[in-house]
Parts: C-alpha cells; structure tokens; sequence
C-alpha cells in the first residue's frame, strides 16, 4: 500500500491500510487513520492527525507552518477528521498559540485549490468549494457551504447550515441557516432548500424564517430585534442559537441588502 517512491518519517504513524501514492513526503510526528488515499506528491508535514477513510488528491500540502509572522516555532497541529475529501493543491496550516490547532471536520469536501489557514476551526460536513480563502482565526459550523472563489476575512464566523454564494468577500459575521451573497455580502432570505436536504421540517423552517424576518424586515436595531425575540418567541434550539450566534458575534453581522449599503462598505 505504501510506494517505495515515497518519503515517510520513521516516527509517522500510519494505520496498517493506509495507501500512499508514489512522490510523496510524510514527516515526522504525523498519525493517519485506516483506509486514508494519500494520493501522489502530497506533502503532509509535521502536526498532522488525519482521520479514517479520507482522500487526499495530489498536490495537497498539509500542515505547513502558518503564515503568520507572530509565529514563533511552537508545537501545533492540524487535525482532520474522518471521511473528509482534501482536492488538488488545497493547502491546510496548522494553529498558533491562539488556538493550537487548525481543523476540519468530519465528511468535509475541500475543494481545489483552497487554502485554510492558522487557528480556523470547519465543522462536520462543510463544503469549501473550488479556490475558497479562509484567513486564520476562521469559525466555520456544520453543514456550511461556501461557493467558489470566496474569500474569509480573518476572525469571521459562518454559522452552521449557511450558504455563501461563489465569489463573495465574507468581511462580517454569516448568522447560522442563511443565504449570503449580493456586494457588497448581504442577507439574501434563509436557505431553505439546505435545511430541506438535512431533513428540518416545514415548521422548524419556517421558524426559522419568523427569526430572521424580525432580524432584518422589521424596523428593530439588531438588539431591539433580538430581546424581541427573546420576549416573544417560544424557545428552541434554533432560536437560542440564533440569537447567541449574533449576541456574540465580534465582527457585526451582514446586513439585509440595500443600495445603501454600497456607500457603508
């Protein structure tokens, strides 16, 4: 299953079924799960811990140091979690002192050419299409998807089920269960057809949509909208996790598209 055409580090820790694809590198203080395809001049350097059953396409670079010139050599990681696709050439930093590891989750698809740097955090089952940027520090929930060529300002956080239409610049924070896209990145209605593929009911959805009608469509600020909310609405889970999400959010959120908006970018 192993190539002599390869490099692995005596120290590696590879699971016995393991395939690796001639001209590849593996370096020291590595760890790869069963059935991993480590596909041809891959470089997966030191810190990685890559899960079960993951493909690894050629040209991928895991693990590099970050690009961050407050690095300063410390022991970090990058942790990959099971059954995630890694396409052609995407690149994956390990973490700094901030967090200590970068990681992506399980059941990921992270398409060519993208690039994860220092400290981001991908949940489970998130898709990063073709060219994605994320700078470090990214937070990124569960079963988001990102279109391709977008571009993630450093500190922003996505929230779990979203969507981000190809070509955005995401500079503020993306609530959990919208649709993002316009410029500048706005507010475009929540995403429905996502939340119907991962089997929420038409009542959660339409929810869902009662929470961001008063978020954006009413004449509320978002804190008037949010203790609203709070005072009128009956507690669920995504409620709670709406409103936390944007209690917390340390960039501000997008905003309901407007011709005004141009001028405020």
């Amino acid at each position: 299953m192993i190539h002599p055409h390869t490099y692995i580090h005596p120290n590696a820790k590879l699971a016995t079924n393991v395939k690796v694809d001639p001209f590849s590198v593996i370096h020291q203080n590595v760890e790869i799960g069963e059935g991993t395809w480590i596909g041809s001049n891959v470089t997966i350097m030191e810190g990685a811990r890559i899960g079960k059953n993951c493909r690894i396409f050629p040209g991928a670079v895991i693990s590099a140091i970050p690009q961050d010139l407050k690095f300063e050599g410390e022991v970090t990681t990058v942790e990959i979690g099971d059954n995630t696709t890694i396409r052609e050439f995407v690149t994956v930093n390990r973490g700094s002192k901030d967090r200590w590891v970068t990681k992506v989750g399980s059941n990921c698809l992270i398409m060519a050419y993208s690039h994860i740097a220092h400290d981001c955090v991908i949940g489970n089952s998130c898709i990063l299409s073709n060219n994605t940027q994320v700078a470090g520090h990214v937070l990124i929930g569960d079963f988001a998807i990102l279109g391709g060529m977008c571009a993630v300002h450093q500190f922003v956080q996505i929230g779990q089920h979203a969507f981000v239409s190809g070509g955005s610049l995401v500079s503020k924070d993306v609530p959990p269960y919208i649709k993002a896209g316009r410029t500048p990145l706005s507010y475009a209605g929540i995403n429905s057809v996502g939340l119907k593929r991962r089997g929420f009911s038409i009542e959660r959805t339409n929810e869902i949509l009662n929470i961001y009608r008063i978020i954006y469509n009413k004449s509320f600020n978002t804190t008037q909208a949010l203790n609203y909310i709070e005072e009128e609405l009956p507690a669920t889970d995504e409620r709670d996790e709406i409103v936390t999400f944007i209690r917390e959010s340390g960039r501000g959120i997008i905003k309901r598209y407007t011709k005004g908006n141009m001028d405020e970018e």
